[in-house]
């Protein structure tokens, strides 16, 4: 016989007729439609050679998916010898609540920075712990968890909604692999379909083929100065603004920057090669830093970073407001290797972007440095290259 013949749709559609009636999912399970309209989950199965039902709970309170974790959960206990009718009706041990399963699941991410946990506690404690936290997590359904995290999205936070949905899904997903719930009611929620689209403002950022006209107007500013040497860093590196200005004498290892994965929101450092010319740049830093942490120190005080400002101003300063921001380097340096055909591997890796196969992630970090020192050092020579006057 086949099995999960039924879909949602045709669970909503199902109208009540004068009498009532059956449809099946297969193994056993299947919904009776009452003559008055309701929809009611049902289990079949033998017994010690005599036919037994049990009841699921009403359609859609428990839905499609919850009702075939429960038979698949039936059908293990006829495997060990367990009446599941018996087994529903005997006393139960007292159940995790969702908050001390989200305690006992991050509790033991020792993978995750602190600062990536407390991010997701704190969110899971905002937007679902009042509604959800001191019920059973066995008890909570995929309507309920739905109804939480649409007030999220209706109240505008498209991209947040989806960070909350996902640590949901994680804390489900253990407590789930731990025997605390049969099923997992985050992961029946498809994120495009039950949310608003998200709209990206993208950062301003130039094509390659503009680079020559910023060196252009760059040329006409100090070269000494500091926001004028903070940028060609930034160019040179691929980092994002954050990160340069963050930036610490510590972290330069010889001709390489280490960015700690506490600053990255990793559980990894991140490695950046770098070229002869942001060498030599580190170098002139070197010799103004006046006894500061920072590379690039702020200009009036030795115990701070140089404003998170000062380059998205100079931008402005040589006539590219609303065409380059800090962060635009990026964006460029992205299009310039892709076009020029360097791996995409290296790419995405010199660029810090996540990598959702984390046993590929790990692969990578492991490799690739030799390739991206190359792609650095081509990067800016060709920077160079743009900074010269046409002849």
């Amino acid at each position: 016989m086949a099995t999960n013949t039924l879909t949602d749709s045709q669970c909503r559609g199902f109208k009540p007729g004068d009498k009532g009636y059956k449809k099946f999912d297969g193994e056993g399970l299947y919904l009776w439609i009452t003559p008055g309209g309701s929809k009611l989950w049902r289990q079949a199965y033998r017994w010690e050679g005599k036919e037994q039902t049990i009841s699921w709970g009403p359609y859609p309170q428990v839905s499609l998916a919850e009702a075939r974790a429960k038979r698949d959960q039936a059908k293990r206990q006829l495997r060990d010898g367990i009446n599941p009718m018996a087994a529903a009706a005997a006393p139960k041990p007292a159940a995790l609540t969702f908050s001390k399963c989200a305690e006992l699941y991050w509790a033991g991410r020792k993978d995750c920075t602190p600062k990536y946990i407390d991010n997701a506690t704190r969110a899971l404690d905002t937007y679902l712990v009042p509604a959800l936290g001191q019920r059973p997590i066995d008890g909570i359904t995929r309507n309920d968890l739905l109804a939480e995290l649409r007030q999220v999205d209706d109240a505008g936070k498209h991209v947040y909604v989806r960070k909350i949905r996902l640590w949901a899904d994680a804390v489900f997903e253990w407590a789930r692999a731990n025997g605390h719930c049969d099923h997992n009611p985050a992961a029946e929620i498809d994120p495009k379909k039950a949310f608003a689209v998200a709209k990206v403002e993208h950062f301003a950022a130039l094509e390659p083929n503009e680079m020559p006209q910023l060196f252009e107007r760059l040329s006409f500013e100090s070269p000494q100065q500091q926001s004028v040497l903070a940028l060609r860093m930034l160019a040179y590196t691929w980092v994002r603004t954050t990160e340069l200005r963050q930036m610490r004498w510590h972290e330069i290892e010889g001709d390489t920057w280490r960015i700690p994965a506490g600053k990255m929101k990793r559980s990894r450092d991140h490695v950046i090669p770098l070229s002869r010319q942001a060498l030599e740049l580190i170098e002139v830093m070197r010799q103004r830093a006046r006894g500061s942490d920072y590379v690039f120190r702020g200009e009036s005080r030795n115990d701070t970073p140089i404003s998170e400002n000062a380059i998205l101003y100079l931008l402005y300063r040589i006539g590219f407001k609303g065409r380059m921001t800090g962060h635009g380097f990026r964006s460029v340096a992205s299009t310039w290797a892709n076009e020029a055909g360097y791996e995409p591997d290296h790419i995405e890796l010199q660029l810090a972007h996540s990598e959702e196969n984390k046993t590929r992630s790990a692969y990578n970090r492991a490799r690739y440095l030799k390739q991206r020192r190359q792609m650095l050092q081509d990067w800016a020579d060709w920077l160079d290259a743009c900074a010269k006057p046409a002849e």
